[in-house]
């Protein structure tokens, strides 16, 4: 959206076209005259559009959106959001949005006034070069519209778990800490393997991710397993998936990556 606002900042009237309502289309279309890049985007968000019609024309709706190109296959469907921004979206996607914005820029002449901010000697092409970064990344897990999370991933968060918790070792700050449960014994067994792993899944999933939502978490739920044990503090995390709610309970220890000698 921010960056359709610079493209669309006193664009000539003849530029945008006088009875088209998608100006960045307009745009778009006509720079895909000149600049062979950006008449390959016109072909797949093309694609794209005719793959929406096709799919609205469908009695259920319920097949599955198949895409063109090597980076927009990776996305199912096309939400509304992504069809409101598909010119740059695509762009983007496809690694050519600041080569297009570029050329744009060169020749800001022929598609802007004079004091257009692409016309601008300064910030045209530092906006150009801001683009270069995004365009450089692989979007190989775009957020879809039942999966509106803010959350970091869960590797990330336990990876600042290892770094700032009172277990996390801080001998060596450049290198970066294990992903994983602390083991005691350095014997490397393939069971305490197997438990560093599902100590791992369990961690992961009390985050939201592509296949289930944590719906509710409480720390410090006391959990009696036997009459002669005292009760343990521990996580409790309810999630939904697709098919059903799953109620998780851990000990505290191996929420903080370490485990004493009892089961």
């Amino acid at each position: 959206g921010v960056v359709e606002a610079c493209l669309l900042h006193m664009l000539k009237r003849r530029a945008a076209g006088f009875l088209r309502t998608d100006k960045v289309a307009a745009l778009f279309t006509k720079v895909g005259k000149t600049y062979t890049v950006a008449g390959d985007v016109c072909k797949k968000v093309q694609e794209l559009l005719q793959q929406v019609e096709s799919r609205k024309n469908q009695p259920n709706g319920q097949e599955p959106l198949k895409r063109q190109g090597s980076a927009t296959s990776k996305t199912p469907v096309l939400t509304p959001q992504a069809i409101k921004h598909i010119w740059v979206r695509t762009a983007l996607i496809e690694k050519v949005l600041d080569k297009i914005v570029q050329y744009i820029v060169d020749n800001s002449s022929k598609y802007y006034e004079k004091d257009a901010l692409l016309a601008d000697p300064v910030c045209g092409p530092i906006l150009a070069s801001l683009l270069v970064g995004p365009c450089a990344l692989e979007y190989t897990k775009l957020k879809t519209a039942d999966h509106y999370w803010t959350d970091p991933s869960a590797d990330e968060l336990v990876q600042r778990h290892r770094i700032h918790g009172v277990h996390g070792r801080q001998d060596s700050p450049s290198k970066r800490p294990a992903l994983g449960i602390q083991k005691r014994h350095s014997s490397g067994s393939t069971s305490e393997d197997r438990f560093a792993a599902s100590a791992r899944e369990y961690v992961e999933s009390l985050h939201q991710n592509s296949r289930t939502h944590l719906l509710y978490g409480k720390n410090n739920v006391l959990v009696q397993p036997k009459d002669d044990l005292e009760a343990i503090p521990g996580y409790l995390s309810l999630h939904q998936s697709a098919d059903n709610l799953t109620l998780k309970w851990t000990p505290n220890q191996l929420m903080n990556g370490t485990f004493g000698d009892s089961e």
